[in-house]
């Protein structure tokens, strides 16, 4: 599948997608393994066999990447690594490409715990949206999420994903099968771009904690400055 839309990469400031590479294996074996304790609850795993059914493995590192990039050559898919100011620091595929009357996909994405809050996820996924409605030809995209997934759950609400309800155990993940809410954007309800939504989004929220921030006061140039806040996770 070579096109305009596959293989392509998509940039907005820090944030880069890219197709993922063999060569990719040491940096992507080293975020996971840090994040370990952080992905575990939310990864996909393998249910036990049934009867009459195939026995599955968990894919070495280089049969994941050539299964998907078969599955990108044949249109079915686009998987991407997140680079975050040159490092590797996540990945996002979407999966289930289907048209005919559907024309549609699906995202899912995980990311480095250490850029959490930083806005990569939502930049990430508005990249890959604006770049399947305008270059691939989707008309809609899903990303589904377990509930209990509060940061997953805040990217698609950043971005002004529609809830549509609940799937019931609809993916085994970390050993059982899990329901999941349906986030879905469609083309024509975006027809500035995802990105650009994102940007005035995010351009609204720091003239608004700039306002609040005025508000408070001058502070004693002698004073301390608040330290170590939490910031909410991306």
């Amino acid at each position: 599948m070579n096109s305009p839309s596959w293989p392509v990469e998509l940039v907005d400031g820090d944030v880069v997608l890219r197709p993922i590479k063999l060569r990719d294996q040491r940096a992507w074996r080293e975020v996971n393994r840090r994040n370990r304790d952080w992905l575990r609850p939310w990864e996909a795993t393998i249910p036990p066999p049934t009867p009459s059914g195939p026995i599955a493995h968990r894919p070495t590192y280089r049969q994941m990447v050539r299964h998907l990039r078969a599955e990108a050559n044949a249109g079915r898919m686009l998987p991407f690594v997140i680079e975050y100011q040159g490092r590797l620091v996540g990945q996002l595929t979407v999966a289930g490409i289907t048209w005919g009357s559907m024309c549609s996909g699906h995202i899912g994405y995980w990311v480095d715990q250490s850029v959490a809050g930083r806005g990569v996820m939502p930049t990430a996924v508005a990249l890959v949206t604006d770049h399947c409605f305008r270059t691939v030809g989707l008309h809609r995209i899903e990303v589904c999420i377990r509930p209990e997934n509060g940061p997953s759950r805040r990217v698609v609400e950043k971005l002004g994903f529609r809830e549509e309800g609940l799937r019931p155990r609809y993916l085994h993940i970390d050993g059982a099968w899990r329901d999941h809410l349906v986030f879905a954007l469609t083309a024509e309800e975006v027809p500035e771009g995802l990105l650009g939504r994102w940007r005035r989004a995010r351009s609204a929220q720091n003239r608004s904690e700039q306002v609040g921030s005025d508000q408070t006061g001058p502070r004693k140039p002698s004073g301390p400055r608040n330290a170590g806040q939490g910031r909410e996770m991306k």
